[in-house]
Parts: C-alpha cells; sequence; structure tokens
C-alpha cells in the first residue's frame, strides 16, 4: 500500500514550528545549536525517557558545562552523577568520547556522521542525529519513535527488527534538503507527540493525507514487531560483611563489562544454576566468618537476563581488602540501582 499524496517535509516543519517541544537541550528557534549538549542528550535518551534525562542533562551541563570538563573528570566523578540512569556502559562511552574529542579534534565535535561513528559511544543514530541536529547535514536519525512514524506512513508490515533496514531507507528519502536538523527533530516530536504506540493522534497529525496505515485503520498496529525471547534467570550470592564501626565492604567492579566502574559488596559471579550454600560461603570475602543467610532473595531485571541474589551476611573485626564504608556514606559512591535495592534489603533485614 503506498500513500498518495506523498509526505510533504514543508507541512511537518510547519507543525513543528507551533508545536515543537521545550527540550533543556534544544537551541531556542534561530539559535545555533550546541554540538556537546546535542551530544550529552543523544547518549542520554538511549533507553531512557525524556522525562527522566532531563533532570540528569541539567545536572550534567551544571557540573561540567563542556566537552573539555567532562573530559577532564574522573571516570567515578562521572558514574556517580550518572546513577541511576542504568545503561552504564553508556558513561563510560561518553567519558571516553569527551576525551577522545579533546585528545583528537582539540575539542570540537566533528561534523560529519561518518568522522562522528569514529568516536568511542557513538552508533549510526547517534552519529546522524547529531550530524543533523547540530551541524543541519542531511542526515535520516532513525530512532524508535521515527521507525513507528515511517511504518505507518508507508504501511510497512514487516515486523522489526527485520524491517530496520528498509525503514531507514525510507525515512532518509524523507529528509528535505534545507532545515535537516529541524526536520529529525519534527519526526522524534511527531512519534512522542502524535504518532504514539497506543492511540495514535492521527486526527491532528500534519502527514495524516499521507499515512497509508491512518487510511487503512491500522495505525495501531504498526509497526510490528517479532516475538520476545522470554528472559533467562541467573543466579549469584551477595556479600554484606560489616565491620564493627558499621562500614559496609565494597569493592569497585572492573571498568569493562555489565555494570563496569561502579561499587558494589562483593559476589559471586550470575550463572544459570543457583549456588547451593556452601559454593556460596566458599566464594565469600572471609570464609571463615559467621555468616547468615538473609530471609528472601534481592530480584532484578536486567535488558537481556533476570538476576536473583541470595545475600549473606556477618559482622567482623577482621579487615579483608576492599573499600570500607558507612551507609550513610553510600551516597558519595556510584551505585547501580541493584546495588541501591541489596544495600535497602540488607539494611531491613539484618
Amino acid at each position: 500500500m503506498t500513500p498518495s499524496p506523498p509526505p510533504d517535509p514543508a507541512a511537518l516543519l510547519a507543525w513543528y514550528d507551533r508545536h515543537r517541544r521545550d527540550l533543556p537541550w534544544r537551541a531556542p528557534p534561530g539559535r545555533t545549536p550546541d554540538p556537546y549538549r546535542v551530544w550529552l542528550s543523544e547518549i542520554m535518551l538511549q533507553q531512557t525517557t525524556v522525562a527522566t534525562v532531563a533532570s540528569y542533562f541539567d545536572r550534567f551541563v551544571a557540573r561540567w558545562p563542556e566537552v573539555s570538563a567532562l573530559a577532564a573528570a574522573s571516570l567515578d566523578e562521572v558514574l556517580h552523577v550518572w546513577q541511576g540512569m542504568g545503561y552504564y556502559a553508556r558513561a563510560r562511552n561518553l567519558h571516553a568520547c569527551a576525551r577522545a574529542v579533546v585528545a583528537r579534534h582539540g575539542g570540537r565535535f566533528p561534523d560529519t556522521a561518518a568522522e562522528l561513528r569514529r568516536l568511542p559511544g557513538i552508533g549510526d543514530y547517534t552519529a546522524a542525529a547529531i550530524a543533523a541536529i547540530a551541524f543541519d547535514r542531511r542526515e535520516a536519525a532513525v530512532d524508535g519513535n521515527v521507525e513507528r512514524v515511517v511504518a505507518r506512513l508507508y504501511a510497512v508490515g514487516e515486523p522489526l527488527p527485520a524491517a530496520k533496514q528498509r525503514l531507514r531507507r525510507l525515512a532518509a528519502g524523507l529528509v528535505p534538503p534545507r532545515r535537516a536538523g529541524d526536520f529529525a527533530q519534527a519526526m522524534m516530536d511527531l512519534g512522542a507527540v502524535l504518532c504514539t504506540p497506543r492511540r495514535p493522534r492521527c486526527v491532528l497529525c500534519p502527514w495524516r493525507g499521507a499515512c497509508a496505515a491512518a487510511a487503512g485503520g491500522i495505525a495501531e498496529a504498526l509497526p510490528a514487531r517479532a516475538a520476545k525471547p522470554e528472559r533467562p534467570l541467573r543466579h549469584g550470592a551477595a556479600f554484606w560483611l560489616v565491620r564493627g564501626d558499621g562500614a559496609v565492604l565494597l569493592r569497585r567492579r572492573p571498568d569493562e563489562g555489565l555494570l563496569g566502574g561502579l561499587y558494589e559488596v562483593p559476589s559471586t559471579e550470575w550463572r544459570e544454576a543457583p549456588w547451593s550454600d556452601a559454593e556460596a560461603l566458599a566464594a565469600a570475602p572471609l570464609p571463615e566468618a559467621a555468616w547468615t543467610r538473609l530471609p528472601g532473595a534481592v530480584e532484578h531485571g536486567f535488558t537481556h537476563f533476570r538476576l536473583e541474589l541470595a545475600v549473606w551476611a556477618a559482622r567482623t573485626e577482621a579487615a579483608p581488602d576492599g573499600v570500607w564504608v558507612r551507609p550513610r556514606e553510600f551516597r558519595d559512591y556510584a551505585f547501580s540501582t541493584l546495588m541501591k535495592k541489596l544495600a535497602r534489603y540488607a539494611l531491613a533485614a539484618a
């Protein structure tokens, strides 16, 4: 099914000029966008909602108003301000990218998608978005909102993720030669405000007359998605070791990998099979301590798996290697949401 007449970029831009969202990283009309703010917002918005990102963005730019300031910060500082937003590889890549921009480009972001893709943490979508919004390059920035808009415009029935390449090609054909940055943001706003996953507000859409899905009454059914497999369950054991002065033993995870660079209590690896008591205690930081298993478990969901952590608690006057921190000082350390959940659980149960 082919829409007729074709979507008119001018109609979408006129709608955007009247209804554009006021976002803290978005340059006011007539102002040149700041590439640093565009880049920072695009990294933060990966896997995170606009409502959540807004407060984090304000804290970041207040503390590090330009890329050179962020590059000069330590990774621990960046992770601490990032904590709670999840997907911590983004924070590590953010820090690495800031340093690369300073080291390779003298503190100025490159202005093409090809050059931007060479920087840490910048993939195809993010490179296109920065190139379009910050430098007005004629690039199609195709995120989830844009995929939905394009799938409905052209009634693409092939399910995601298989349809991604086709949707990108169709989106690229829509980008006008002028105002590419505004067009990219208009597409994002259209998907976020009108062309929503459920109950799309088609009657208000500037492209309603060109939308094949609206004409066929199937907008809410698109884009189709392949069934997701059930997330597997993994198991682990965590050790809440308390010193006589109330301090708790922490360790810093390796920089690479899941939750890299964050602080946590010592724990076993996470695996498919549950840990027996004997296996868990053999991996404890002080096996000879009088460990007690706390009732229940801490459960947490990651993108690709679910986790169940048994928690063991003990007190000690010994001093195994690690960082000893009183609970009232936990706020000074970069914790994942999982670690915050575990700390609340252990403090209440122990």
